[in-house]
């Protein structure tokens, strides 16, 4: 959780962008991740060096000898491309000084060959003013500070660049771009559990955007390989590990950091945004392109193991550019992305994927048609129906989590009615001490010994008898039942009596102010 101070802090950050000509939220928030990054790259290095040097290994820093700035003949010492000795500078210098050689270095990372620097070749650092530069450095510096006092108090680092990001990003949602919305990290955390991905799986998110339920992937698999004594239960009620030692092949940590974890996004800024968050947060290479993958050049079916995602909920694609492998006769994106996912899948692979109600209970023909192939060509496990609040400040709309696997044939399907994720359900989205996330998870996880046929409950099976017969409806109005209680009231002469003795006592108020006044 983000204290306030980080958040007046993350606020001033905005206002300087702003006010300093960058008013664009996706350009403002690309050149703040430039900056973030820079920042992050001095401690990873120098944290990879303590470790090294504690298990007595080697560790050669990424800012050890030269550096050749492309297309010019200049050459730095790689020492001087850190924050720690740019942050130093003048204004002027400064933003010279990250212009011309930090920034080039930064593009070229990992290499020409690798993804990161592919997608880095036609970013642009576009901080126009010093006095810009300056401040900002300031304020992520101050920010930096907050987030070891976060962790500090027994929140992960991880965590707490998470709600960072988070709240930064939460401005290009408000944008309303491309139909997308953050997912709350809590939400993909409960996926993650419902889902369960797990090495040595191919994991997928189709629309990735900032790689948020990729991340989320990694934290859960390092959870899963985390020693009991280093598991703690976090704020949301779910379980928690950070540190991954049960994993003591070097080798399998290279195949979770560089193998595990593929991502699309048609959006080359968010691609890049989500490139940096992975490698931020420990996944050294990421695969992430950019690609529409509803579109005919796209062609990855039947490859993941585990497809997690929160595809765009608006907008449609040119009939034309639709990918021929789609079974659906429609545009409408949010029916395309759960057949796209589908056709991804191994056969016995899982999805977990956030929706729109309306796919749930649509009545056109593709909607119908979208469903059918849920029940018949997968095993639909299950339907968690969330509230319309999740997702604000930035949108209001009612969402559902379904699950499934691809191939098989469904017998029932779980239903879930989750009230509270843990969170206030207005524009503040304030921390509240209820929440149904970790009662999801257990009744999910113990739902094959638990037949629970009480429709009043909040989760329940139905079979798919019956949901044929209602026209292959996922809604989960359509089978909960609301259980009504007999409302006693009082005879009519008694509520009379004291409506008539309040009436009195307000009289009597009445007569006194006028007293007082007199």
């Amino acid at each position: 959780m983000l204290n306030q101070n980080m958040k007046s802090l993350i606020n001033s950050l905005w206002d300087k962008f702003w006010s300093g000509g960058i008013a664009n939220p996706l350009t403002a928030i690309e050149q703040i991740s430039y900056l973030l990054f820079m920042r992050r790259l001095d401690e990873m290095d120098i944290k990879l060096k303590q470790e090294a040097e504690f298990a007595g290994g080697k560790y050669t820093s990424m800012f050890s000898g030269k550096f050749n700035i492309p297309n010019t003949k200049e050459i730095v010492d790689r020492k001087t491309l850190r924050w720690s000795h740019f942050k130093q500078m003048g204004g002027g210098e400064m933003l010279n000084h990250v212009q011309m050689k930090v920034f080039p270095f930064i593009k070229q990372l990992n290499g020409d060959a690798e993804s990161f620097s592919k997608h880095m070749s036609d970013a642009v650092f576009i901080i126009p003013k010093p006095s810009l530069l300056v401040e900002a450095v300031t304020i992520i510096d101050k920010l930096y500070i907050e987030i070891e006092k976060q962790v500090q108090e027994m929140q992960t680092f991880q965590d707490t660049q998470g709600d960072l990001y988070e709240y930064l990003l939460s401005e290009i949602a408000s944008a309303g771009k491309n139909g997308q919305f953050r997912t709350p990290r809590h939400i993909i955390q409960m996926m993650c559990e419902l889902v369960d991905p797990r090495l040595p799986e191919m994991i997928c998110d189709p629309a990735c955007g900032t790689g948020g339920f990729l991340l989320g992937a990694f934290q859960h698999i390092i959870t899963q390989n985390t020693g009991k004594e280093n598991l703690f239960k976090d704020e949301n009620g779910l379980m928690r590990g950070t540190t991954g030692d049960k994993i003591t092949n070097p080798k399998i940590w290279k195949q979770l950091r560089e193998n595990t974890f593929f991502g699309y996004d048609f959006d080359s800024t968010m691609v890049r945004i989500g490139l940096m968050n992975l490698i931020l947060h420990g996944i050294s290479k990421p695969n992430i392109e950019r690609q529409d993958t509803l579109s005919k050049k796209y062609n990855e079916d039947n490859k993941y193991d585990v497809i997690l995602a929160n595809p765009p909920f608006k907008g449609s694609i040119d009939k034309g550019d639709i990918n021929e492998g789609f079974s659906l006769d429609t545009t409408k994106t949010e029916l395309l992305f759960v057949n796209r996912i589908i056709n991804s899948l191994k056969m016995g692979g899982r999805a977990a994927v956030i929706v729109p109600d309306g796919v749930l209970f649509g009545s056109s023909n593709a909607h119908k048609a979208l469903r059918e192939m849920l029940l018949t060509t997968c095993e639909l496990q299950g339907v968690v129906s969330m509230p319309s609040g999740v997702f604000k400040p930035y949108a209001g709309v009612s969402t559902a989590v379904i699950v499934f696997v691809k191939g098989g044939e469904t017998e029932k399907v779980w239903f879930y009615d989750m009230e509270t994720d843990g969170y206030s359900l207005d524009d503040k989205r304030d921390k509240i001490e209820t929440t149904d996330l970790p009662d999801i998870v257990k009744e999910w996880k113990g739902r094959s010994k638990n037949k629970n046929e009480d429709r009043t409950k909040k989760h329940f099976f139905v079979p798919i008898k019956e949901i044929k017969d209602n026209n292959y409806d996922l809604s989960i109005n359509r089978y909960k039942e609301i259980k009504y209680e007999q409302v006693k009231y009082d005879k009519p002469e008694v509520i009379l009596d004291k409506i008539e003795k309040l009436e009195k006592e307000i009289l009597d108020g009445i007569k006194d102010l006028r007293r007082i006044t007199k």
